[in-house]
């Protein structure tokens, strides 16, 4: 009986001991699979948008119609803003910015700049055709701005004096200063874009961030252009409006000489700010993953 008895406690506690150890091997998964999911950087380069968007999809869905009015309408009244105004008035852009982007918002999600709309590409926010057909609309609607301003400033007359304002050329030996102005103020743009994306919780909130963030990157980048380089009228910090600027050299001593000043202003006006846009953007994502914030994109932080 003894024995029995014995064998029997033996039994039960080495079922115990299996049952704890299983349980601890759970817990320890389970913690380890816990620590694996908060890593701040874990799928850091993951697709946000939609996998199945495709040259051949994306025209099946009319909502892209809608996106692209969006995104002509809304680019070409930011441009006839810049057109009319310049850069030099950061306080009347600001204000003109948070209703647009308020306005157009629902259409589109207000990139209206292809400095935007490469840093949504390139942090997989976006679909490539779809940023494509986006950057096609922002030129088309930065065209229309520029049709419409120069038939308002004929009707004023030239006697009056009204003609469209002409970006500066780059001065001789220049060319690096003027570009990083545009490059910095690119990645000011993107950053202040992502934050917005991050934190909006209404189309107010986000068109209120990030028009006073590019409030912000006008006022750094017209002290650093003037008050320390003494340069006037040589950044824009849009490439769609850049062209309506008339940035493109159009005469020189040679075709060659031509070329070589087109394919200048096309590095400080467009190349170099969809660089710093990209930059922006993912320093902008790695602030957000190092402090923890949710892991959404656009209008699925809205929802929350």
């Amino acid at each position: 009986m003894a024995t029995t008895k014995s064998k029997k406690t033996a039994k039960k506690a080495s079922s115990k001991s299996k049952a704890t150890a299983s349980t601890a091997s759970v817990e320890t998964k389970a913690i380890v699979s816990a620590t694996t999911d908060e890593s701040p950087m874990k799928g850091f380069f993951d697709r946000k948008c939609d996998p199945n968007e495709n040259i051949l999809t994306i025209f099946k869905n009319p909502r892209i119609y809608g996106a692209i009015l969006g995104e002509v309408i809304g680019t070409m009244l930011l441009t006839m803003i810049l057109l009319l105004l310049g850069v030099y008035q950061p306080m009347y852009i600001m204000f003109g910015m948070i209703a647009i982007t308020g306005a157009v918002y629902g259409l589109s999600g207000a990139n209206l700049n292809p400095i935007i709309t490469v840093g949504m590409m390139a942090s997989r926010r976006i679909s490539a055709i779809r940023g494509i057909v986006y950057i096609l609309a922002q030129v088309l609607g930065a065209w229309f701005a520029f049709l419409l301003s120069s038939a308002f400033i004929g009707t004023a007359g030239e006697d009056a004096g009204a003609k469209l304002p002409v970006m500066a050329e780059i001065p001789d030996g220049k060319f690096w200063v003027v570009t990083m102005i545009e490059f910095v103020g690119a990645i000011m743009l993107g950053f202040f874009f992502v934050r917005a994306l991050m934190y909006k919780r209404s189309t107010l909130t986000f068109a209120t961030i990030y028009g006073t963030g590019i409030c912000v990157a006008l006022l750094i980048t017209i002290v650093i252009s003037s008050s320390f380089l003494q340069l006037q009228n040589n950044f824009i910090l849009n490439p769609a409006a850049a062209l309506m600027y008339q940035v493109l050299p159009t005469s020189g001593d040679s075709f060659g000489a031509v070329l070589g000043n087109v394919c200048l202003a096309l590095l400080t006006y467009v190349v170099f700010p969809m660089v710093g846009g990209v930059i922006g953007f993912t320093l902008g994502d790695v602030s957000s993953r190092l402090a923890g914030e949710p892991r959404c994109c656009g209008k699925e932080c809205q929802k929350k």
